[in-house]
């Protein structure tokens, strides 16, 4: 909606009209472009564009990831639907565009990446899988510095501040099979935490990641989301990074994960759990530095593509043996 019109890396562009344009997919990435659902710094509309383009080698649809020795971009079919149509000023009309796109996606076989956008949209885009695959068979795991589970944002049911509220309490997810890495600062209050409490939610504040380490969280949390449920939607806010390497962000709170814990934590989770679904949110280019926020959410996918091939792949991966000899 915003800008020239060009795809994540130059991989092929489709049309969503179209079902043969992404007939075979193995993803289809789309682009929310919405911040109506901002409570502070609005400028996330702009996301998905400074996502795409957020790289300095040429975007001609190859990406051979060092680590992992495979090509998600190439490994995969991977095509880019675009930016939907999302009119500023019409939250809800849009998360419904936004469900309806995911939906369609879901159903013809390919995983939907989602670039936000502000936090609203995973209100949308997980209930759009769920409406395919079934309501409370995703498992949820949440990257993000807030909970975003109020009841209510300045007197509207739809915010960034309540999408997992919304999917909670419509069934989409299940409340035990919630959870949430990297919160901190000054909210939500007792009143919120009580509910998400009783819902069977687990958060693991900064501080809880900080002293049991990265891979403890991980270890434990991945039992839970594969307990009962077919496949995992994961949701990265960009602010679960520390503002001092992710400035471009609306809401930033001090305190949170580097850059590469959150690059490692999603490869490790797209290599070990089955992903139906991923939404990268919050990037808000008006406030960048340097364009690193945007490089980093433009690299949260390509960790997750790679990671989806290399899963879907017969070779194996170890993080600690040689690289030369893998």
């Amino acid at each position: 909606m915003y800008g020239p019109n060009f795809t994540f890396l130059g991989v092929p562009a489709c049309d969503l009209d179209k079902p043969e344009t992404f007939k075979g997919a193995d993803v289809v990435i789309v682009g929310a472009p919405i911040d109506s659902g901002t409570s502070h710094r609005s400028g996330a509309k702009f996301g998905p564009q400074a996502i795409r383009m957020g790289d300095y080698l040429p975007h001609d649809g190859e990406r051979p990831h060092l680590a992992l020795r495979i090509d998600g971009l190439k490994s995969l079919k991977v095509v880019d639907a675009g930016d939907l149509m999302m009119p500023p000023g019409d939250l809800v009309s849009s998360l419904e565009v936004l469900k309806a796109a995911t939906e369609k996606i879901s159903r013809s076989g390919a995983i939907a990446v989602v670039l936000g956008g502000d936090h609203s949209i995973a209100s949308a885009d997980v209930a759009g899988i769920a409406a395919h695959r079934g309501k409370g068979k995703i498992s949820m795991i949440h990257f993000d510095a807030h909970a975003d589970t109020g009841e209510v944002q300045f007197g509207a049911l739809v915010g960034h501040g309540t999408p997992m509220r919304r999917l909670i309490d419509s069934g989409d997810v299940r409340g035990d099979r919630f959870l949430q890495l990297g919160l901190r600062g000054y909210w939500p209050d007792s009143k919120t935490l009580d509910w998400m409490r009783d819902k069977g939610m687990r958060s693991y504040e900064m501080t809880e990641i900080h002293h049991r380490g990265l891979k403890s969280v991980l270890d434990e949390s991945f039992v839970r989301l594969t307990d009962g449920c077919d496949g995992v939607f994961l949701s990265v806010d960009i602010d679960v990074v520390d503002p001092g390497m992710a400035p471009g962000t609306g809401t930033p709170e001090p305190g949170g994960m580097t850059s590469r814990e959150l690059l490692e934590a999603v490869r490790r989770i797209c290599l070990e759990l089955p992903i139906v679904g991923i939404d990268v949110v919050e990037v808000c280019p008006p406030f960048d530095s340097a364009d690193i926020t945007a490089i980093l959410a433009n690299r949260v996918v390509l960790e997750a593509l790679s990671a989806i091939a290399k899963r879907r792949s017969s070779e194996t991966y170890s993080p600690t043996q040689n690289l030369l000899d893998r």
